[in-house]
C-alpha cells in the first residue's frame, strides 16, 4: 500500500479545517452516506430597517414609585406586585378595586429577583375623592417606537430593537403579558449631540390592525411572530462573528422621510465571544447625511440591521452618550437564539 505524501496530509487537514469553519458559519451541515455529500442551505433573513411600533400589557403590575407610608412598608422599586390578600391580580385596575373593597389593612404579595415576599400596608382615604390608594405607582402597559432588525419567512418570525424593552423609572425589563407589533410613521428628528442623546419621534400607523405579535423581550431585543408581514426587500445570508471584519458596512434605517435607506458605517471593533452578548461590535457612523441630519445613532435607531459583504452581521443596540457617531452592535447569531426558541 502507498502511503500518502505528506502534501497529500496538508491538503486534506486544511480541507478538514475548511469544511468545519463552513459548519460553524451558518450552514446546517453536512449529511454523508456512502455515496454522496450533501449541503445543506446556509440560513438567510429579510433585513429590515422600518420604523415599528411596539404596544404591550406588562406582565404583573410593576412599581415605578412610592409615596408616604408605602416607603416605609418594605415594598421597592421594581416589584411587581401578584396578589392582594391572596387574590392574584394582573393589572392596576384589580389593584385599585381590591384596595377600596378591603378599605382597611392588606397583605400584598410581590415578585423581586425571583422570588416572592408579603408586605402588610394600610390604604389611605383620599380626601379628594374619597377613594382608598396605597400610595404605590404602578405600570401595566408600555408603548414606544424602533427599528425592525429581521423577518424570517422560514417560519414568520421577526426581531427588532437588538436590546430589551425597560421600565424608564427602575431601569427592570419589562415581562410580556401580550403586546402587539405594528407600523409607524416617523413624524420628527431631535438631532443629538455630545452628552446629549437625539431621538427619533414617531406615531402608530393604523393601530387597530397590527404586523405581528409579541411574544418574548430579551436582552437581546424582542421577537414574536408575523404572518403578515410584507417586504420588498430580498433575504440575505447571515454571517458567523468569524465572517465580521473591522471595516466598513452599513446600516438599514429609517429617518423622517419613512423611507429605509443605507448608510455607511465602519466596524472599529469585534468582540470573540463564546457566549451571547450585546456589546459585540463598537460601530462608527461614517455617512455625512446620517451625522447630518440625526449626528450619528439616536434612540428609536436600535435595530437597525447592519449589513456587510452581502451579509446580516448584526444589529445597533445602544449609542455612546459622549460621542454619538459610535455605539456598540449586537451579532445577529445571538438574537437568533432568542426567536428560534419560540417556534
Amino acid at each position: 500500500m502507498t502511503r500518502p505524501s505528506k502534501r497529500t496530509v496538508i491538503f486534506l487537514a486544511v480541507l478538514a479545517l475548511t469544511l468545519a469553519a463552513l459548519c460553524a458559519c451558518g450552514l446546517s451541515g453536512y449529511e454523508k452516506n456512502s455515496q454522496t455529500i450533501s449541503i445543506v442551505s446556509e440560513k438567510t433573513l429579510v433585513p429590515g430597517g422600518e420604523s415599528i411600533g411596539v404596544r404591550m400589557d406588562v406582565a404583573g403590575v410593576l412599581i415605578v414609585d412610592l409615596e408616604g407610608a408605602a416607603e416605609y412598608s418594605g415594598l421597592k422599586k421594581g416589584d411587581k406586585i401578584i396578589a392582594v390578600d391572596g387574590i392574584e391580580v394582573s393589572n392596576a385596575q384589580e389593584v385599585q378595586k381590591l384596595v377600596n373593597m378591603i378599605r382597611g389593612s392588606l397583605e400584598l404579595t410581590v415578585e423581586r429577583n425571583g422570588s416572592s415576599r408579603k408586605y402588610t400596608i394600610v390604604p389611605q382615604k383620599s380626601s379628594s375623592d374619597g377613594a382608598y390608594r396605597l400610595g404605590i405607582w404602578i405600570k401595566d402597559k408600555t408603548a414606544g417606537i424602533g427599528t425592525l432588525t429581521y423577518y424570517d419567512t422560514d417560519n414568520m418570525t421577526f426581531g427588532a430593537l437588538g436590546h430589551p424593552i425597560l421600565d424608564s423609572e427602575t431601569g427592570t425589563t419589562l415581562d410580556i403579558e401580550k403586546g402587539e407589533l405594528l407600523s409607524s410613521e416617523i413624524i420628527g428628528i431631535e438631532k443629538g449631540t455630545s452628552g446629549i442623546p437625539g431621538e427619533i419621534q414617531g406615531v402608530f400607523k393604523a393601530p387597530d390592525r397590527p404586523l405581528g405579535e409579541l411574544i418574548k423581550n430579551t436582552d437581546y431585543g424582542i421577537f414574536g411572530t408575523a404572518d403578515g408581514m410584507v417586504s420588498q426587500k430580498e433575504a440575505v445570508p447571515i454571517a458567523c462573528q468569524a465572517q465580521v471584519k473591522e471595516d466598513s458596512a452599513y446600516i438599514l434605517t429609517t429617518l423622517d422621510d419613512n423611507t429605509v435607506r443605507k448608510y455607511d458605517v465602519e466596524i472599529e471593533k469585534k468582540e470573540k465571544q463564546t457566549c451571547a452578548d450585546t456589546k459585540s461590535m463598537v460601530i462608527h457612523v461614517t455617512d455625512k447625511r446620517l451625522i447630518e441630519k440625526c449626528g450619528g445613532i439616536v434612540q428609536g435607531m436600535s435595530g437597525s440591521p447592519i449589513i456587510q459583504n452581502g451579509r446580516l452581521i448584526g444589529a445597533i443596540t445602544h449609542v455612546f452618550v459622549e460621542d454619538p457617531t459610535r455605539g456598540y452592535a449586537v451579532y445577529i447569531e445571538w438574537m437568533l437564539e432568542q426567536s428560534d426558541s419560540i417556534i
